[in-house]
């Protein structure tokens, strides 16, 4: 049976992880595949020290992997949308099949880039696009196949879950943890894609875009980061039985879809709120099976190599007999639903999403205060599950007054906020952090 010649483009921390996975197991790996799966060619701008690369072609030029007749699946982990878009492109025109770790490109340009795969017969799989080595892409399109998907809640950033870890377990404040988590490689020298939650908006629209089967959507989705989260909010969630993660959530409603990523409340004895570290979790509620967990290594060399590999595999298996062509017609859809089966269904803007809400306010500690307050979300028909009031701190004459609403929308909540900030009383901004049961 014809063998499988993988070309792979980029040789860094994943690409140096897949190039030696694949040669360190494969006479497993090829088992698994029915046939064999030769690495022919790899092209990076220098060479990985830890991969032996004596034995195939090796090239400066990505494209040349792209028209190499020889190569039948194309690695693509060079990463970014610019240069990674056409190369994806030009293998795709050239016939080749493409396994992507890239899931800002396949969040940004997945529709257009599905759409020549499928006009050219070729698969496009991107497996470790999302939580690194835990194969969710694959049980949300075939494992969860027999379910209509209600929800789902993910801890998709490593980088964002170590700094609130350790800010919950230390007591440590947000801007030193972050220059930990730079020392230690977790987060970049510029952190904004991690902590400003993009990276997670990227994993998001891919997986919500699955479960529900619509088109990708990366500008509707809601944005916000943990760089405003103190570690008096970590301290005073946790008193109140909660933990603070940084989650990406898609439901499906009835007048739309939520797709959210921020700050989140979580009650401690969920399983995903005691998902610590670099590691990441998703949670999928389905109508038949209930709800799933699916937990694991998020990032790292062989983590995200073992699902690159996966996908290898995946298409390896698709090919048909003697020839490199993949039987399209009968592998999975790009995004799990047939291409004219996809819905575009309405983005819900943030105004209209409902959650509950965890608000710190520093109050006057005089008499009547806390009554008007509660008199403002009664009004605004917001009723108060918890509250905590503190005593003031020496030489203070503000305490900080801690409230947990019930599910309300968040326009209700911000016009209550609004008036609750314009009281006498009430000094600096009101914090505001989103509440979820995930029941």
């Amino acid at each position: 049976m014809k063998a499988v010649n993988v070309g792979i483009c980029g040789l860094g921390t994943v690409g140096g992880g897949t190039f030696n996975v694949l040669t360190r197991n494969k006479s497993d790996i090829d088992a698994k595949a029915g046939r064999h799966i030769n690495i022919t060619h790899v092209a990076a701008r220098q060479l990985n020290p830890d991969c032996d690369t004596s034995s195939v072609k090796v090239s400066d030029d990505i494209f040349a992997v792209a028209e190499d007749p020889n190569v039948d699946i194309l690695v693509e982990l060079i990463g970014g949308t610019t240069i990674a878009k056409d190369l994806v492109l030009k293998a795709i025109q050239n016939g080749k099949h493409v396994v992507t770790a890239n899931k800002a490109l396949i969040a940004e340009f997945g529709n257009e880039i599905f759409a020549e795969a499928v006009k050219n017969k070729v698969t496009v799989s991107y497996e470790a696009a999302v939580a690194g080595g835990i194969p969710i892409i694959r049980a949300l399109r075939e494992g969860l196949a027999a379910n209509r998907i209600e929800w789902l809640a993910g801890i998709i950033n490593g980088t964002g879950n170590f700094i609130l870890t350790e800010m919950r377990d230390k007591g440590r404040a947000f801007e030193d943890v972050l220059k930990e988590a730079q020392a230690l490689g977790y987060a970049e020298t510029d952190p904004t894609f991690d902590v400003e939650g993009i990276d997670a908006a990227h994993k998001l629209v891919i997986l919500s875009s699955i479960a529900f089967g619509m088109p990708l959507q990366f500008e509707k989705v809601f944005t916000e980061g943990i760089t405003a989260i103190s570690s008096a909010d970590v301290a005073y969630a946790d008193e109140l039985g909660y933990r603070i993660k940084h989650l990406g959530i898609t439901r499906r409603r009835e007048n739309g879809v939520e797709l959210r990523v921020h700050p989140t409340l979580i009650p401690s004895s969920r399983l995903i709120a005691n998902v610590d570290g670099v590691m990441n979790a998703v949670l999928v509620k389905g109508d038949a099976v209930g709800p799933t967990l699916y937990y694991g290594a998020g990032a790292g060399a062989e983590p995200t190599a073992s699902a690159v590999i996966s996908d290898i595999v995946h298409v390896a298996r698709s090919v048909n007999g003697d020839t490199s062509e993949v039987d399209y017609d009968a592998n999975v859809p790009h995004l799990g639903f047939a291409t004219d089966q996809l819905s575009n269904f309405n983005i819900l803007p943030i105004e209209e999403v409902e959650t509950a809400y965890y608000l710190r306010i520093s109050a006057l500690d005089q008499p009547g205060v806390l009554s008007k307050i509660t008199q403002i979300m009664s009004e605004a028909g917001i009723s108060i599950e918890a509250l905590i009031q503190k005593e003031p701190a020496e030489g203070q004459d503000h305490v900080p007054v801690i409230l947990l609403t019930n599910r309300a929308l968040e326009k209700q909540i911000v016009a209550a906020v609004s008036k609750i900030e314009q009281l006498d009383s009430v000094a600096e901004s009101v914090v505001r952090i989103r509440v979820e049961s995930l029941k």
